[in-house]
Order: C-alpha cells, then structure tokens, then sequence
C-alpha cells in the first residue's frame, strides 16, 4: 500500500537504517564544515588573519557549495541519488584532510571550496529519497533523524573538536577527522548496493525542470524562508567559538564545553519537534498548520534569542544562545519536509537543490557581514541585531509567501 505517493520504507527495501546512515553522513558533514569556525582562534593567532579574513575563509565554502546545490540536485536523478551521496562524501573527506596541510589564507580558501562541492550532495541526494520513499505522516520523523546529524555534527565538532585542538594542535585534528569520515563510506555502500542497482534498473525520470521549479510561488517561498533560516544557523556556527573567547573571554576548553552544550539543547529541541509535528498530522492535524506553526515559531523565538545575547551581560548572553538554539530547531526537520511535501517525489531533489541554493546564500554573504562589521564596531552587539532582524524574516516567507503546504501540480 502507499500513502500520498510514496511507499513506506519496509515496502521498497530503503528502511530506516538507510535514513539513519543519511543522518549519520550529515553529522560527518557538518563537523567537518564547522571545524574551522572551532579552530578560528588558534587558526587566527598561528596564521595572522584579520576577523574579515576568518570571516572569508568560512564563507568561502558557500561560494561552492550553493552552486553546486543544484547540480547535486540534477546529478541526483542522472546516477542516482546513493551514488551522489557516496561521491559527495568521498570528496568533502578529502578537503577536510588536506586542510590540516593549508600553509596560509589562500590555501585555506582553496580547499574549503572544495568542501563545499563535495557537501552540496547530501540535502539533494537525502530529500530526493525520502520524498520517494516515505509518506507525509513520516517526513517529520525522517526529516529530524538527518536534522540530529545537522545538530549533533556541531555539538561534537565544537566540544570534542575543541578538546582535541586545545590538546593536539588544530592541524592533527583536520587530518583526523578527515580520514575517519572516510569510513562510513563502507556501511553506506554495502547497505545501498542493492537499492542503487535496482535504481538503474528502473525506467529514469528526470521529472520537472529547474525552470518549473523556479515558476512556483512556494519554491521562492521556501528558498527565502531557508535564506532567512541559515543565516540565524550559520551565524552560530560560524562566530560562537570565536565571539565566546574573544568578546566573553573564555578558553578554548571552556568555550568548546559550552558550545557542546548548547547544540545538544538544539539537537533535543529538533527531535522533540520533528516528532511531535509528525504525532500532529498522524492525529488528524492539517500538514499546512502544523508545518506553517513550527516554522513561524522558529523565526520569532531565535531572533528573540540573538537580542538577548547582543542586550546583555555574559549569563544572559549565554542563554540567549541556548534560546537561539532550540529556537531554530523548532524548523530544522520542516525546513526539508516542507520542500519535499510541495515538490512530491518526482521533483524534491531539484526542489530541494533550488531550495538550499538559495538558502546557502545567507553562508556565501554573512560570515562576511559579521566580520566587517565586527572590525567595523569593535564588538558583535550590531552583528546580533542585523542577524535577527535578518532570522525574522523568515516568519513572513513560511507563512504568508507559501500559501498552502501541499503538493503543487506538475505539467505532464
């Protein structure tokens, strides 16, 4: 039996543990991206970098990453989306690995766009399976077990990252963690065999155009609302390490501990919301309101939670990071589920790589913003205000540009 359009998992082969595995692949992704913006204090002192500079070499990995979105998205339906995902892996463990080697500011740039080239794979690949796999009721659920990848991955690289670079140098630890992200290849491989053979033995669909994606309302809506989305998120990722020891004066141990803290409260709030959404719609509950309500939600909570940080004194400050967190949380798994849910299985892994292109963006342009204005001010009190006003944007495009959360209509 299948239920809107997409069998379930146990029907088709694809099955949970090939969900679990994409989560696992987006915890590998993001520790390996986050790991500059954890070593950004020693990486800063060792090779003379200005804040404008750190603020480059982070956002340098977007200059790749969200134009190769959409070739992902393409590449995804041309050799199938477990061979992009695999592909994607290989290459982003390779520029991890090499970055421990980087002698200085440009060879730091080269290497992170070639990270960025190699993560595009993995929204495109993972939201083009579970929108054919899975049913409405289930993308939640699915959708939050990859988005405890997208939260666990900085929690680790932040606390275990940060110890390990505080003890062993922070060019042991890329080499490191570059090399052992290469092992999940084995599993990956081994559990999907069958399902990619079977994939090419299927008649190919390549499914609506990019151009048709872009004619929809709900695309623009969904890529504007996932702009306003990431620049909260990236603006965590990228400056917390260095804001907590440079503007709060902690070490590098402390900060790595306070860190992992606070990305745990954001991968428990992204848990608890992907499953309670999906328990809403299994319940009777319209998908429109219950998408359309988490995904307000967290545009107002998490900029409330950088105006606290930016108005007060340390504690405060640090709470309003711990507000900011599980605030954006609240639409870490609706993010995907809501492009999957309008795009349908034919079309979500372009959706999704129109989608995360455009919200990639707010990573190619704000780690810049906050450095310039950062040496600009002398502080990140209008760093906080710009990256709030800017998150609460996002309240508009989910709820009002978006007009219904429900599949669009395709021409034949």
């Amino acid at each position: 039996m299948e239920r809107g359009g997409a069998a379930a998992p146990n029907e088709t082969g694809f099955g949970w543990g090939v969900v679990a595995l994409m989560g696992v692949a987006v915890f590998i992704n993001y520790v390996d991206r986050g790991n500059l913006a954890t070593a950004a204090p020693l990486i800063k002192d060792e090779l003379h970098l200005s804040a404008t500079q750190i603020g480059v070499a982070i956002a340098a990995f977007s200059w790749s990453y969200t134009p190769s979105m959409m070739l992902a998205g393409w590449l995804a339906e041309r050799i199938n989306p477990y061979r992009t995902l695999a592909l994607g892996l290989l290459v982003w463990s390779l520029a991890t690995a090499a970055t421990g080697l980087a002698g200085g500011f440009a060879g730091l740039i080269v290497l992170r766009l070639v990270l960025g080239v190699g993560e595009s794979a993995t929204f495109p690949a993972a939201s083009a399976l579970i929108a054919r796999h899975l049913p409405p009721h289930a993308l939640g659920r699915a959708n939050g077990m990859v988005g405890l990848g997208l939260s666990l991955g900085p929690a680790f690289g932040t606390f275990a990252g940060g110890l390990f670079i505080a003890a062993l140098g922070w060019r042991q630890v890329f080499l490191a963690f570059g090399l052992i992200s290469l092992l999940w290849l084995w599993p990956w491989l081994a559990r999907t065999r069958r399902l990619s053979t079977a994939r090419d033995g299927a008649a190919l669909e390549m499914g609506p155009s990019y151009l048709a994606v872009m004619r929809h309302r709900e695309a623009w809506g969904a890529a504007l609302g996932h702009f306003s989305a990431n620049y909260l998120f990236f603006f965590v990722l990228s400056w917390m390490p260095l804001y907590l020891v440079k503007a709060r004066g902690y070490s590098v141990s402390h900060m790595a501990e306070l860190g992992g803290a606070i990305y745990l409260a954001y991968a428990a709030s992204n848990a608890a919301c992907g499953w309670l959404t999906d328990r809403w719609i299994a319940a009777g509950g319209d998908p429109n309101r219950v998408r359309k309500t988490a995904a307000v939600a967290c545009h107002i909570v998490a900029p409330a939670g950088l105006i606290i940080c930016a108005l007060g004194d340390t504690p405060t400050a640090v709470a309003g990071l711990f507000v900011t967190a599980i605030g954006t949380a609240f639409n870490t798994a609706g993010i995907f589920a809501i492009g999957q849910t309008l795009a349908g299985p034919r079309a979500a892994g372009k959706w999704v790589g129109f989608q995360n292109a455009i919200g990639n963006v707010a990573g190619m342009i704000g780690p810049i913003i906050t450095g310039l204005v950062v040496d600009a001010t002398g502080g990140f009190f209008w760093a906080f205000i710009i990256a709030a006003g800017v998150g609460a944007t996002g309240a508009v495009s989910w709820g009002l540009v978006i007009r219904r959360v429900e599949p669009v209509t395709w021409r034949s």
